[in-house]
């Protein structure tokens, strides 16, 4: 080799060079063996043959444009060093392959090789520069160089405009933007986008309308579909409509992408029917749009027609993915349907889904809310390495379902397993304490958050230890620790102060923590409801009919009870004093059947919560139609011996009704479920899981 090669490709560094060769060319050599016509050299040996012979006649500048063709930046800007005068055309190579891997530093030797080659670059060269050091993220370069430009075109100022807008500094965006001496289609977009993702939608919708004033330019797709987000994300269907027309007009309606915008749009606006109408017109559906469409469903409430929906996806040619089974199975998780969500997880298992994705977290979340923890535990244990998610709903699954020492268990294996925990994952773990009465227990896992765990306390940690040691009745303590907080206390820390006060009767408490629940949401039926039921336990009925008469008074109702239960996958409601159930009169019968049985069995209504001072045997009328005893009574009917039944109320169970199913599961020997607005209460032959502490 001559001197030359031996100064620029000593020997281990040739090797490493043709090595280097040999590998980006291994993918290629593949592609030539069946495509022979796409050949561009023999062999790799030639490849770094071409490359010495060029640097042997000091042609540098064409060997650079090889090794730029092989994208070997790191080779081709240190021959750099040995060209003079490289031809303009190697220095756009060289800036291409720069922005295209985001080189730079390696750009950076480039512009300074520009410089100092004495080579004028024209406007093309610099608008490369510019476009390469804003896809590098360093738009101080480039700001720099484009103040520096004696000549500039209009993709110059778009380069600079859209590089602040990507990254949001949308001030120094517009400013750059208003000074423009002329603008395109790209300007407007890169405003119109720039205003969409940085959730700044008004402003967007307001350039937008900007542009279709004469003589602006005409939106493109990319435009106009940033307009549909904006109109999406406030939501306007009165903008979104005016959108869709322009698109009409533009002759832009062919684009599905597009129309799958409009979509959303119309879906996030909550116009659903006309976002179905679009999904309709879409010809190549992509899971995305079904799942899109699916998900508009769902979060209007319409869960028929989005478990239809979700019907015709699995017949279609498309593929559920893990985002439209999570959705799904969040669906049956809000509606407490078991059995479809048992279906879907079938058919996921037979077309195999990753145990890793949020979907296997959706269904153990599935499971426990719907009260099955064992097959939530099988998902878990099924899955190689479980997320904080599956781990965090399995821990409140337990503790949810009177297995308070399950779920430590499990959170033990969460931090065994490597997983940290978040403050979630605490408000379950404070809660399977709060469930089980261990106040102790609790009181160490508190501190532990912020001593052991370098997290800080939330307000819903508050929230549990207060009610940890409000169901105690640790009353001292609790006030000692809500001084203490650094956050003003929530609704919630109160509503659990009145809980605790209900259970232990204590009136002085509970009228402090009335009066803090008034002041912050003064319409909620629950506490005068709650403070009534204290007053009336105590005796107190003036003080009882005087919050009674002030719920009249401002227009408070209180919300019904109701429960339901499924038999032969329909859902059946039951709402007190609600008589239009088809089997209402047989439901009462056998309930009246059922309390002579449970009566014998030493069962004695709690008649002492009923609110209204009335005879006792008025009392214990009105506690015999309470939702729950008419879902459950129901159930038995409707079901062949020995089977478990499930049933689910929108409010906390009362004490009467919980006395009371324990008897039934007794008489009747069924287990019985029951889920309310606090837990899950499973009944079996007269005791509950709960063990009475709830």
């Amino acid at each position: 080799m001559n001197h030359l090669n031996a100064r620029y490709l000593s020997s281990s560094r040739r090797l490493m060079f043709r090595r280097n060769l040999s590998s980006s060319y291994a993918s290629q050599i593949d592609i030539q063996k069946r495509f022979p016509e796409k050949k561009f050299f023999k062999s790799n040996r030639d490849d770094v043959g071409v490359v010495e012979r060029l640097c042997k006649d000091k042609r540098f500048g064409e060997a650079i444009d090889v090794l730029c063709a092989q994208k070997l930046l790191g080779e081709a800007v240190h021959l750099l060093g040995r060209a003079k005068k490289p031809p303009a055309s190697t220095y756009c190579n060289l800036i291409q392959v720069c922005s295209q891997k985001r080189a730079l530093e390696e750009g950076k030797k480039v512009h300074e090789h520009i410089k100092n080659s004495g080579f004028v670059p024209g406007v093309v060269i610099c608008n490369r520069l510019l476009g390469m050091y804003a896809k590098c993220g360093s738009l101080i370069d480039a700001r720099k160089l484009f103040d520096e430009m004696p000549n500039k075109d209009v993709c110059s100022w778009n380069i600079m405009v859209n590089g602040y807008a990507e990254v949001g500094l949308l001030e120094e965006a517009r400013k750059l933007f208003d000074e423009m001496p002329e603008r395109d289609s790209y300007s407007w977009t890169a405003m119109v986008t720039g205003y969409a993702k940085k959730n700044q939608p008004e402003d967007a919708l307001v350039m937008y309308s900007l542009m279709q004033k004469p003589p602006k330019s005409k939106p493109n797709i990319f435009t106009v579909s940033s307009a549909v987000a904006a109109a999406a994300a406030i939501p306007c269907i009165r903008r979104g409509k005016e959108i869709h027309g322009h698109i009409f007009r533009a002759g832009l309606d062919s684009d599905e992408v597009l129309w799958s915008s409009l979509m959303d749009m119309y879906g996030k606006c909550g116009c659903i029917d006309e976002a179905r109408h679009i999904f309709d017109k879409i010809v190549d559906k992509d899971v995305v749009s079904w799942t899109s469409m699916i998900d508009r469903y769902f979060k209007s409430r319409r869960w028929r027609e989005g478990f239809c929906l979700f019907s015709e996806l699995v017949s279609s040619c498309e593929r559920p993915n893990e985002y439209t089974f999570a959705g799904v199975l969040n669906a049956c998780t809000d509606l407490t349907t078991e059995e479809l969500g048992k279906q879907v997880h079938g058919y996921m298992t037979r077309i195999g889904y990753d145990p890793y994705s949020f979907a296997s977290s959706s269904l153990v979340d599935m499971y426990t809310k719907c009260g099955n923890i064992q097959s939530a535990k099988h998902v878990v244990d099924g899955c190689p390495k479980p997320d904080l998610f599956s781990w965090t709903s399995l821990i409140g699954g337990y503790a949810q379902n009177g297995e308070p020492e399950k779920a430590l268990k499990y959170f033990d294996l969460l931090l065994e397993s490597g997983t940290k925990p978040d403050h979630i994952t605490f408000v379950n773990v404070l809660s399977a304490c709060t469930h089980a009465g261990l106040v102790e227990k609790g009181l160490e896992y508190f501190h532990s958050i912020t001593e052991k765990h370098g997290l800080s306390h939330t307000d819903d940690h508050y929230t549990c230890l207060v009610d940890l040691l409000a169901r105690s009745g640790r009353f001292e303590q609790l006030k000692g620790i809500i001084s203490e907080m650094p956050m003003k206390p929530n609704k919630f820390l109160w509503a659990s102060v009145l809980g605790g006060c209900s259970t232990h009767g204590n009136v002085d408490l509970a009228e402090e923590a009335a009066q803090e629940l008034f002041k912050i949401e003064p319409e909620n039926p629950a506490t005068y409801v709650t403070m009534a039921n204290i007053y009336a336990a105590a005796g107190k009925w003036e003080d009882e009919g005087r919050v009674r008469k002030r719920m009249r008074e401002i227009g408070v109702t209180k919300s019904p009870g109701s429960s339901w239960t499924e038999i032969k996958r329909k859902r059946h409601v039951f709402i007190a004093s609600d008589t239009s159930h088809p089997m209402y009169n047989r439901v009462v019968e056998f309930l009246a059947e059922l309390r002579k049985k449970m009566i014998e069995e030493g069962y004695v209504p709690a008649t002492d919560l009923v609110l209204h001072d009335v005879e006792d045997e008025q009392k214990e009328e009105n506690l015999v139609y309470h939702s729950e005893k008419l879902a459950v009574a129901f159930a038995i009917l409707s079901t062949p011996e020995g089977t478990a039944i499930k049933v689910f109320k929108n409010l906390r169970s009362c004490v009467d009704c919980h006395s009371a199913i324990k008897f039934i599961s007794k008489i009747t020997k069924r287990k019985i479920t029951v889920r309310d607005s606090t837990r899950f209460h499973c009944f079996e032959n007269g005791h509950c899981s709960c063990r009475d502490y709830w």
